[in-house]
């Protein structure tokens, strides 16, 4: 084997390194979900502190997202992620072993704190070792099939392991995998020294952005038991938007700023991101509501809702590992990303017509295959332009910059998608309507406005995003031949 096939070989193992650290974090959110039913019972939870199990993680995680990938800029992106991971891993421990609720909460949040550290920086190391545009491609694939799909593999793997073992597994599970990522990422992933505290250690800026994230994402996790217009809601809120708009203006005037607003001027950078935080909110409201539609509507179990999403997972996979990658060097990313929207809006408005009654085959089937195979072709093609302006010194931010947009696009769209369900439900219920009938209602109003605001995503795609000249990308394909294996033993 010769020195470069080696090297070529050893970065496309540190690919699947970070990958699989990224699928224990994605797959953390579902699995504890699953579970949720089985800890209540066992640590005694009301309705309402059980929220708490997965909101302490949500707080951390989505308020540290920007910070966290800011800080592998500034010190390495390595070494966050490797500290990330003992966080992550240490906590996951911490909440295998619980005995209260007091314990598994606070364990919860300092596995966000973990997951955060992780997640952040694992996109910017990926377009750091892949700087060539095929190669860049293929990998920015992986990792997207990981980071979209593997929600839908925590629903299978959290049905199996709550059924089997109980639910202290769904957490014992990442220890293993955390301590072997770890020793894998210390020999196969490079280190490289970040650019230096000096360049942008502010400290009173870290505390406005993490302050506003955090109290951002706790007003949204509180709308369901507060309301929209609820003093506390209001109250919270502005104050984490005055904290974010100061610490915005405090980037734009000093020399050295924890978040360089120069990153905002690229218009695929802002774009992508932007149709990325309008896109999720769709398929957000497809993964839980249509998970709750199968279970309360069609009386499927936790397992059998991880099957049902399995489809949707090998079609995103088979896109994001096989053709997404050459329709993006052939075409350029903005010309595969317009069509791929039209897919998840079709399946969107396809779940909409499902039926009390419904079939799996016939109403659950065809959506699932169309939202898998605009996601597999559209969230790569969205990564490649979110990253597109990012220079070495930045990487680190606009991975977390695509993380958090995701996150809290995610979750804002997900409590509106859920308050106006759940208030068309309501209001049905009180006009005689069935539970059922209710429900299923609501539902389709959740994927009807998930649609539109797909729309909306497609329209800034068309006229924010650039287009880019697929023409030295196609003959570089051509060049290299198809697109198969990552590396090459000679």
């Amino acid at each position: 084997m010769t020195t470069d096939t080696r090297a070529d070989r050893k970065r496309w193992m540190a690919l699947y390194v970070l990958c699989v650290g990224m699928l224990m974090i994605v797959l953390d959110a579902t699995i504890v979900n699953v579970a949720l039913p089985s800890i209540q019972d066992d640590l005694g939870f009301s309705q309402s502190d059980l929220a708490w199990v997965v909101n302490a993680y949500l707080i951390a995680f989505g308020g540290l997202l920007l910070l966290a990938g800011r800080m592998g800029d500034l010190i390495g992106q390595r070494r966050v992620f490797l500290i990330g991971l003992a966080i992550f891993t240490g906590a996951s421990l911490l909440c295998a072993v619980a005995q209260s609720q007091g314990l598994l909460i606070g364990a919860r949040f300092v596995q966000g704190i973990g997951g955060a550290l992780t997640s952040a920086v694992i996109l910017g190391m990926i377009v750091t070792m892949f700087p060539e545009s095929r190669e860049q491609a293929k990998a920015i694939g992986a990792y997207t099939f990981v980071a979209v799909a593997g929600g839908s593999i925590g629903l299978l793997a959290g049905g199996v392991l709550t059924e089997a073992a109980g639910w202290h597994w769904i957490f014992f599970v990442n220890l293993p995998i955390g301590v072997a990522t770890a020793l894998f990422a210390l020999r196969l992933v490079e280190p490289h020294e970040g650019i230096g505290l000096r360049e942008g250690a502010d400290l009173p800026g870290a505390v406005l952005l993490t302050g506003g994230l955090m109290l951002g994402v706790y007003t949204i996790l509180e709308v369901g038991e507060q309301g929209w217009g609820s003093t506390q809601t209001l109250s919270l809120g502005g104050v984490a938007i005055a904290l974010l708009v100061a610490f915005v203006v405090r980037q734009a005037r000093i020399a050295n700023p924890l978040m360089p607003l120069r990153l905002f001027r690229s218009r695929n950078v802002t774009g992508a991101n932007l149709v990325q935080a309008l896109l999720v909110v769709g398929l957000f409201g497809m993964f839980f509501l249509g998970a709750l539609y199968l279970q309360r509507i069609l009386g499927y179990d936790a397992l059998e809702v991880g099957l049902a999403y399995l489809p949707a997972t090998l079609v995103m996979g088979t896109m994001s590992f096989r053709f997404t990658a050459r329709l993006n060097l052939r075409f350029g990313p903005r010309a595969t990303l317009i069509p791929s929207m039209v897919f998840i809006a079709a399946g969107l408005l396809l779940f909409a017509r499902t039926p009390v009654d419904g079939t799996y085959v016939t109403d659950i089937l065809p959506p699932m295959v169309l939202l898998g195979l605009g996601a597999g072709l559209g969230f790569p093609s969205l990564m490649t332009l979110a990253m597109s302006g990012a220079t070495p010194s930045d990487s680190g931010l606009a991975s977390g910059l695509v993380n958090t947009s995701v996150q809290v696009g995610g979750a804002i769209g997900l409590a509106v998608l859920a308050t106006l369900a759940t208030e068309r439900t309501d209001g049905l219920l009180a006009d005689g309507e069935s539970a059922a009938a209710a429900l299923n209602s609501g539902y389709h109003l959740a994927y009807v406005i998930g649609a539109v605001l797909v729309g909306i995503a497609i329209a800034v795609a068309v006229f924010v995003l650039r287009s880019d000249d697929p023409s030295g990308a196609a003959a570089s394909e051509a060049e290299a031949g198809p697109v198969e294996p990552a590396y090459s033993e000679t």
